[in-house]
């Protein structure tokens, strides 16, 4: 069946972005918070975003208008029932995400296709707790999704050439390029790009180079528009991180192993741009 309306479960940095992207390609949207001041945060991002478009003339006044107006908001996810697609992006945390699409299973129609927006953890153990395991995959944006142009299909052993070609139609419906994986850690991109990460960071922290020339080597050296150390305070040291031991757990291989610095960052809380310190200080 044909996607018509879309569900996505998290509004937060990357939720709301997905929202976004469905809601202006003309998608009636519904997103899903536990509650409803985190809604009320995430459903704000989404018009500060649509706000900037205009500002910016990458979108008209009656487009953003159109756009906010397809834009549901719920606290339960029961209201999923009649989502032909929904795209789940909370937390990286595999229990809570099994929890999710378990619930999912329970309340959408049988033709429903689910999907995880997971940067790194095994889609298959998510698939298994449905009914509907040729139903389900890996559909990951990267942030910010209203900006990037790809998007990641992930395939899984159990899931239907039927379900990935109806998702990369999707995908290719909301202005996205669309490029298909295989269920393994870190898919195509994290898999080169955290390994890319962690080795600027080893090379800082052994002294051999300051944060400021590691990062501008990069960008004038290797035509990269930001450097790994900024790159990784975007990303989140703490998300760096995590899914370095996803990837290092499942490959035992050392180039996917946290650097002592990373570890002791990420445990002082530094965290990045969204804490306000990382690599580089965010404070003013």
């Amino acid at each position: 069946m044909a996607i018509e309306r879309v569900g996505v479960v998290g509004c937060g940095q990357m939720g709301s972005g997905i929202a976004e992207v469905c809601a202006r390609a003309g998608y009636d949207t519904l997103v899903h918070e536990i509650n409803d001041e985190i809604l009320a945060k995430g459903v704000d991002r989404i018009r500060g975003s649509l706000e900037r478009g205009v500002k910016a003339s990458k979108l008209s006044r009656e487009q953003a208008d159109e756009a906010f107006g397809r834009i549901h908001g719920t606290t339960h996810l029961e209201d999923f029932a009649d989502r032909d697609l929904v795209i789940e992006a909370v937390t990286e945390n595999l229990d809570i995400k099994r929890t999710v699409h378990r619930t999912l299973d329970g309340v959408c129609r049988p033709h429903a296709i689910l999907a995880t927006n997971t940067s790194s953890l095994p889609i298959i153990e998510m698939a298994a707790v449905t009914r509907r395991p040729a139903q389900f995959l890996g559909i990951h944006f990267f942030i910010p999704a209203p900006v990037m142009p790809l998007v990641e299909l992930v395939q899984t052993i159990t899931t239907s050439d039927e379900t990935v070609a109806q998702a990369r139609e999707f995908v290719r419906t909301i202005g996205k390029r669309p490029i298909l994986a295989k269920d393994i850690a870190g898919f195509i991109v994290n898999r080169l790009l955290v390994p890319y990460l962690l080795s600027a960071i080893r090379l800082h922290e052994s002294g051999l180079a300051s944060r400021e020339d590691i990062d501008e080597g990069v960008k004038l050296g290797l035509g990269h528009p930001m450097g790994p150390l900024a790159l990784s305070d975007y990303v989140g040291l703490d998300t760096l991180m995590y899914v370095a031991d996803v990837l290092y757990d499942e490959f035992r291989e050392p180039h996917y192993a946290p650097p002592p610095l990373l570890r002791r960052m990420v445990q002082a809380g530094y965290y990045g741009r969204k804490s306000g310190k990382g690599f580089y200080d965010y404070g003013k």
